[in-house]
């Protein structure tokens, strides 16, 4: 599902139940840059989904490509942000879905000639 706030990011099944929660997350997240693209995790619409259970963080993330070299580096980064910003324990599971270009921030890849 596509968020409201007239982003493409997907609403996580945190804002459902906390928004103010999900973005001081969103935030914090957002300090997790690609290397090689310099760009958040958050502005690439690289986490899909983030569920609070009672005793961890759930966190799917998927990676700009499934040869990504900074893949690990980034998913363990990811945990630790959230992890400290949530004060649980923090899995990132490795999603499915295949990344594209419509999934980052809108107007953020405009003048890349990508597409």
């Amino acid at each position: 599902m596509t968020s409201p706030s007239g982003t493409n990011r997907p609403d996580w099944d945190l804002d459902l139940k906390d928004p103010e929660l999900a973005n001081v997350l969103r935030v914090q997240l957002a300090e997790v840059k690609d290397l090689e693209l310099d760009l958040s995790v958050i502005q690439l619409g690289l986490i899909r989904n983030v569920t609070l259970e009672p005793n961890q963080v759930v966190i799917e993330m998927i990676l700009t490509s499934p040869f990504c070299p900074y893949g690990p580096m980034m998913m363990d980064m990811v945990s630790q942000k959230a992890e400290k910003t949530l004060g649980k324990p923090a899995t990132v599971m490795l999603g499915a879905e295949m990344w594209d270009f419509s999934m980052a921030e809108e107007g953020l890849l405009d003048n890349w000639g990508l597409y």
